[in-house]
């Protein structure tokens, strides 16, 4: 009975909370329909609110590194088996190395029937911007090198997604090795990030603001000219991104977890509304991690697979990097023979694991994979400087669809997805919490107590997959 008053008592809340949050997407709504009429109608004006936009996503990157953090630890810190999280991380890594290559694949594909350069001419700027992009691109080795940070805290303070990682996976194992006498540890870890995600939520009354800026500097700076003349690629890119969102993981979703891949995409819609404001999948990032515990994947599997999937399964940057490869080829004069682009597809399934999942890294990728590669085209990547920012949107989105579903996946190959409570999660029957973004009520830690004083960690807890496996020793 008392557990029973404790599901129901505080969801009365977290609706309210919820109708309250839905003003301040309609107020997003708003605001990038706003920046693109500014943009079309003063775009010298709308050039000086970019500021607006860059400073929402800061803000949100600011607090990625210690929410990745503290959900790593509290998962990994409350696992009894260190092999487990091994083969989380084993599996999410081999699923993101097949589904990069099919994506890179279904861009080359596309590429091949579509044609799209084969109309525009190369100009002396064009080849100076391509080259500087080259330029501002690392390698392999030093991407590799980079995840290790300076310090134990430098991590924090340079916004490293995989230095953080690193980090908390060490902290993780290190708590984990402790075994009881770290429980006051994961307690502690655990009050830190309910702060950090109320933190967040406070930040994300601004997202109306943000979005306007972003919005308007990008229309008052591309304008309309680039889109036309380049309208084929885009549109295809477009395209071949839903194509790939819908029939390729959709169909995985549902064949291997049993889940309407809609149903998901509906669930995660305000958090696409931001990446389509702000082009930045890492914006939505913290969201994505909250909301996947909610709908029922254990913190394990979410603090492992969202993350690591930032960097190593970009799908929609790996399209981009092969259409975009073909077109420049196309455009130049020289397209790329059947050997040399399966050639390219396999450096660029390399290349593409340095892509962070922010504004303008597919097009510094791009340029560095064609440098090292095939020096030749680089020249060519100047061609689609001006309209990188509209096919950052797809890039971003798909990125982020893929992320959503690989944690899904991963969660049901690892018995660690809870589908009867995504059923009632996708039936609005367990809203989101958007006041706290932290659900409560998955979890209890040993010694907590409701209002009545009621110790909880002895009390029957709300079923929750992260309970069955996850609750410290």
């Amino acid at each position: 009975m008392t557990a029973q008053s404790r599901d129901v008592t505080p969801q009365t809340p977290q609706i309210r909370k919820k109708d309250r949050t839905h003003y301040l997407y309609l107020a997003v709504i708003a605001a990038v329909l706003a920046g693109i009429v500014l943009g079309l109608a003063a775009p010298g004006v709308a050039k000086e609110f970019k500021p607006l936009g860059t400073g929402f996503v800061n803000l949100i990157k600011m607090m990625i590194s210690p929410i990745i953090f503290c959900t790593i630890v509290l998962g990994i810190g409350s696992v009894r088996k260190a092999a487990k999280v091994g083969a989380v991380g084993g599996l999410a890594l081999g699923y993101f190395m097949v589904m990069s290559t099919v994506a890179l694949a279904i861009g080359l594909v596309v590429g091949n029937v579509l044609h799209p350069g084969s109309s525009l001419h190369l100009t002396t700027a064009a080849k100076a911007a391509g080259h500087k992009q080259a330029a501002g691109s690392e390698g392999t080795v030093d991407f590799l090198l980079g995840i290790i940070p300076k310090t134990m805290v430098s991590s924090f303070t340079e916004g490293q997604v995989l230095q953080t990682l690193l980090v908390a996976l060490l902290v993780g194992f290190a708590v984990q090795a402790l075994g009881k006498s770290g429980e006051p540890v994961l307690r502690g870890i655990g009050h830190i990030q309910r702060l950090v995600f109320r933190v967040l939520a406070m930040i994300m009354w601004a997202a109306p603001v943000g979005a306007f800026g972003a919005m308007a500097a990008v229309v008052g700076e591309t304008g309309t000219d680039a889109l036309k003349s380049l309208a084929v690629i885009m549109i295809g890119f477009y395209l071949t991104c839903a194509l790939f969102v819908v029939v390729v993981l959709g169909t995985l979703l549902r064949l291997v977890a049993g889940v309407n891949l809609f149903d998901l995409l509906k669930y995660l819609g305000r958090e696409f509304l931001l990446i389509l404001s702000t082009s930045s999948s890492e914006s939505a990032l913290p969201r994505l991690i909250a909301k996947m515990e909610h709908l029922g994947v254990s913190r394990p599997v979410v603090g492992i697979t969202v993350p690591t999937g930032y960097s190593f399964n970009l799908d929609g940057t790996a399209i981009y990097l092969t259409m975009s490869s073909l077109f420049i080829a196309e455009a130049m004069g020289d397209p790329l023979s059947v050997g040399q682009q399966i050639s390219l597809l396999l450096f660029m399934i390399i290349a593409s694991k340095g892509a962070a999942g922010v504004t303008g890294a597919g097009i510094a990728t791009l340029a560095g994979g064609l440098q090292s590669h095939q020096p030749a085209l680089v020249d060519g990547v100047g061609l689609i400087i001006g309209i990188d920012r509209f096919m950052s949107e797809a890039r971003a989105l798909t990125n982020f669809a893929g992320n959503a579903v690989a944690t899904v996946l991963v969660g049901t190959w690892t018995k660690e997805f809870d589908k009867e409570r995504a059923v009632r999660v996708f039936a609005g029957e367990l809203p989101f919490d958007e006041a706290t973004l932290v659900d409560d009520h998955a979890e209890v830690a040993p010694g907590d107590s409701d209002s009545d004083g009621v110790d909880l960690g002895k009390a029957d807890p709300v079923p929750a997959p992260r309970d069955r496996e996850t609750a410290p020793a």
